[in-house]
């Protein structure tokens, strides 16, 4: 039991730590479109000009989307099949953390102090909560029929932005533009 609780901390840090690089992926798709005549793709300049992020951080999506279809098997080409835009949000997500609690007299906590479990006293200690700010963001890539204009595909990823250091922040965009592109295309 003792060893259990001397590495249930390295435990939580591991959970927290992989939570936060997570991407939650979504796609939804028309049903009667045949993904499997898509072969070519061009991106469409309208619709991306309206997302609402930096030109870098644009060319970075765009360069990873470019690299997936390729990878994909498909061409990019001057008369496409498939129009490629991208669309974006993001949300300041706010997280609170309480450190210790108690009822009555009783109580258990963590900090700096004389040890971990239950006790009774009064004495000084730390404690109380914590506020946590992040920036989630969702890309959206749209996949429209060249032909009909009409949407076909549109997979999204959700998840923490990295925002400090360029390198990071461009592996993060390549993670989220694959991980989304996972779902392309569709199994029927």
């Amino acid at each position: 039991m003792k060893k259990l609780l001397r590495f249930t901390p390295i435990l939580v840090f591991a959970i927290l730590l992989s939570s936060c690089s997570s991407i939650r992926v979504a796609a939804d798709y028309d049903r009667e479109a045949k993904f499997d005549q898509y072969k070519t793709f061009a991106f469409f300049k309208p619709g991306i000009d309206k997302a609402e992020i930096s030109d870098i951080d644009k060319r970075r999506i765009l360069r990873a989307i470019e690299a997936e279809l390729l990878a994909k098997g498909m061409t990019k080409s001057e008369n496409p099949d498939i129009l490629v835009s991208i669309f974006t949000e993001s949300n300041q997500r706010v997280d609170v953390y309480n450190n210790n609690w108690g009822w009555g007299g009783w109580g258990w906590g963590w900090g700096p102090g004389w040890g971990w479990g239950p006790g009774w006293g009064w004495g000084g200690g730390w404690g109380g909560s914590q506020v946590s700010t992040k920036t989630e963001g969702m890309l959206f890539i749209d996949l429209v029929d060249a032909r009909k204009k009409e949407l076909v595909w549109q997979g999204s990823g959700t998840g923490f932005l990295v925002t400090r250091n360029v390198d990071k922040k461009e592996l993060r965009i390549k993670e989220f533009v694959q991980k989304t592109l996972e779902q392309y295309p569709p199994e029927q």
